[in-house]
C-alpha cells in the first residue's frame, strides 16, 4: 500500500488535526506513515498544507503532481495546492459549489448538526471515508475518533464525521 494525501485549508480549520487522525489511522494498522505540515500562516487565517504519505517512502514531501488524493477544507486554497494532485487524482473539497471535485458542504452539515465551524473538517473527512480509495476504511477513522479525541469533544467530533459518511452513501 502506498498513498500520498495532501490536506489543504486555510489557518484554524482543522488540517493539522485531519493529519493526525489520517496517521494515526494508518499507525493502528500497521503501516509505514509520515507527515509533513506547513503552518506559519496559520495564525492569520492564511493557507496551509499537510501531507500524508502512507506506505514504504522515504522523504516527507510530496512533489507536485504526485499526490494520489487532495482533501480541501475550502475551495479558496483549491488555486494554491491543486497543483500537487496527480492526473486524475481526486480532490475532495468541503463546499457547497459544484465544480471539477467531489464536494459536500461541511460548513452547512455542521450549522444544521448545531456545531461550530471546524466540524466541517471531520464531515469532509467522513465524506472521504465513504466515497474514496483511502488506505483504510471508516471503521479505521472512527476508532482513531473514539481512541484519540478528547472526551469534551469526541461526541462532536463523531457526529460531524457520520454526517460526512451518510451524506457520501447517498450519492
Amino acid at each position: 500500500m502506498k498513498q500520498q494525501i495532501i490536506i489543504s485549508g486555510l489557518g484554524g480549520q482543522g488540517a493539522l488535526t485531519l493529519t493526525r487522525l489520517l496517521a494515526e489511522a494508518a499507525a493502528a494498522l500497521g503501516l509505514e506513515v509520515i507527515t509533513s505540515e506547513t503552518h506559519g500562516m496559520a495564525q492569520r487565517g492564511g493557507a496551509v498544507i499537510s501531507m500524508v504519505k502512507v506506505g514504504p517512502f522515504r522523504g516527507p514531501l510530496i512533489p507536485a503532481g504526485s499526490a494520489d488524493l487532495g482533501l480541501f477544507l475550502t475551495d479558496k486554497t483549491l488555486p494554491a495546492h491543486r497543483f500537487y494532485l496527480k492526473p486524475g487524482a481526486a480532490a475532495f473539497v468541503s463546499t457547497a459549489a459544484p465544480g471539477d471535485y467531489f464536494h459536500v458542504d461541511g460548513p452547512g452539515l455542521a450549522a444544521r448538526l448545531g456545531l461550530p465551524a471546524v466540524a466541517a473538517n471531520l464531515a469532509l473527512l467522513g465524506y472521504v471515508a465513504g466515497r474514496a480509495g483511502l488506505f483504510c476504511g471508516a471503521e479505521a477513522l472512527e476508532q482513531v475518533l473514539r481512541d484519540k479525541t478528547p472526551e469534551r469533544f469526541r461526541d462532536m467530533n463523531l457526529q460531524a464525521f457520520k454526517a460526512g459518511l451518510e451524506v457520501s452513501s447517498g450519492q
